[in-house]
């Protein structure tokens, strides 16, 4: 028998005759084409291949090997990516891009590794030396930035667990009370939505105290040309341990205040002042001077209120029936207010102030993607040390992915769940003739002629910095890559950040 003929036989046994509801369709599998259902990733690849980044964070990746036969950390770290930027949440979901026919020689590697191995890759990287390497290079996807007034956002989220690993402990928890968890204490760059730090804590260490010290030192390491406008945070960083380390360092902050006793009285002090000032979204305020028991000094604190409407609900929590009662007073003229209280060390007015708190509500959407989104959600294995590790290369990808998306559409922040069918998922298939490879891309986006004009678009910009820019290093590529995506914030910067940069 015939080689044609065995191959054809071989065909014919693979078709799977399906019947649907437009006819029988006979259905075949061909495991060895060519072809990837992330087809519109070489261009992200370009773009890791002009600025340097890929390359440099392979180089400087502290795993070694001393088996022959084992696995190359590039071969590995090529896997990883491709698996964060898929959006997968567990290792086990690298087995669904093991078989891709393209992106392991566009990256530069022959083959993907097994879960396996990319977990056991991570178990034998020390965990200081996979630290270091990884906040190194978070530093350098934002460091030319940093000579603009930034505002430095510090929050605190919580990541559910369900089995037995370490740190699962149970802490603070508002979604699921009595859940073990991992606290994920992180510093953004608001406005860009660039992470900058990511460390991961035990459930029960999700006070800021546990994180702090490593935020200090870094601010520490920064000239001080390139040290944040402002340090804002929410209730958990009005406390006196935060506020005198920030005075210390002349560093301006922005925090709320829980409302303790000595606060409420001070609420109840200018409830009659007559010198309410507007304060913007419905909110008026008025400002203090507060010295609270715990306090080393006084510190200046506004008082915002904003009224409320309709009916207020009131429950007895010592009657186990929990009668309620509904206050709502007919002809007679109530003011009922909902009440917040920040402190800061700037002289800023009180529009101004209570604008740049309301802002601070988007760090809310960084958690949302990262954790949804990304991987910050998953990853999670027995040890404590891998997870800090995937913390902070899940939070480093992220800043790849978003300073490319930003190349395309520099004006605003697209999330991943827009970004990706738009700008990474496609089929594509690869052919290779007279020496050149084509990789033929099929779109099933509503948007596909706006998608191949924008990434038209970042490959004629790469393609020309590399020509053009031979002589620069991959900081100062990166620097021109950061002016273009951010061209908008760092042309105009918002008026609030120039006012505070001002003082």
């Amino acid at each position: 028998m015939g080689e044609a003929k065995q191959r054809r036989l071989a065909r014919q046994n693979q078709l799977v005759a399906v019947d649907t509801f437009g006819g029988r369709v006979h259905v075949e599998w061909n495991p060895n084409a060519a072809v990837t259902p992330l087809g519109q990733l070489p261009f992200f690849t370009q773009f890791l291949q002009v600025s340097g980044l890929l390359d440099a964070w392979v180089k400087d990746c502290p795993l070694v090997y001393q088996s022959n036969n084992a696995s190359g950390k590039r071969e590995v770290l090529a896997t990883l990516l491709l698996s964060i930027l898929a959006g997968h949440q567990r290792y086990a979901h690298i087995s669904a891009i093991r078989q891709d026919g393209i992106h392991p020689q566009l990256l530069g590697v022959k083959r993907l590794v097994s879960e396996d191995a990319a977990r056991r890759a991570l178990q034998k990287m020390d965990e200081a030396a996979g630290k270091a390497w990884l906040d190194e290079h978070l530093g350098k996807s934002t460091a030319p930035l940093l000579d603009t007034p930034w505002i430095l956002d510090l929050d605190a989220t919580v990541k559910c667990l369900y089995g037995k690993q370490e740190g699962a402990v149970v802490g603070y928890n508002p979604k699921k009370p009595g859940r073990p968890s991992h606290s994920y204490h992180s510093a953004m760059m608001a406005n860009t939505r660039l992470a900058l730090r990511v460390d991961v804590t035990p459930g029960n260490a999700s006070a800021p105290a546990h994180a702090m010290p490593g935020i200090w030192a870094w601010l520490d390491s920064l000239p001080q040309n390139e040290r944040p406008a402002l340090l804002r945070g929410d209730i958990a960083y009005g406390n006196e341990a935060v506020l005198k380390e920030a005075e210390v360092r002349a560093q301006h902050y922005l925090s709320k205040l829980k409302l303790t006793t000595n606060v409420k009285a001070l609420i109840k002090k200018v409830f009659r002042n007559m010198d309410w000032e507007d304060a913007g979204a419905g909110w008026e305020g008025v400002e203090d001077v507060l010295s609270l028991s715990g306090w080393s000094r006084s510190r200046r604190v506004v008082v915002l209120r904003r009224k409320l409407t309709g009916q207020v609900l009131m429950a007895d929590k010592e009657d186990p029936q929990e009668q309620l009662a509904f206050i709502e007073i007919e002809g007679i003229p109530t003011a009922r207010y909902e009440y917040a209280v920040l402190v800061t060390s700037t002289k800023h007015p009180i529009l101004t102030l209570a604008q740049l708190y309301r802002d601070r509500a988007d760090c809310e959407n960084n958690f949302d993607e990262l954790k949804n989104q990304w991987g910050w959600g998953g990853f999670t294995t027995q040890d404590l040390a891998r997870c800090q590790l995937m913390a902070r290369m899940v939070a480093l990808i992220y800043n790849w992915w978003t300073l490319f998306v930003r190349l395309a559409a520099p004006s605003k922040h697209l999330e991943a769940i827009t970004s990706r069918p738009l700008l990474l998922h496609g089929v594509a298939t690869r052919t290779k003739h007279g020496g050149q490879t084509r990789l033929t891309i099929t779109s099933t986006h509503a948007k596909q002629g706006a998608i191949q004009a924008a990434l038209k678009n970042i490959a004629q910009f790469l393609s020309s910095l590399k020509t053009t820019a031979e002589q620069l290093s991959n900081q100062e590529r990166i620097q021109l890559i950061l002016q273009r995506a951010f061209a908008k914030y760092l042309l105009k910067p918002p008026k609030l950040l120039m006012k505070i940069a001002a003082t």
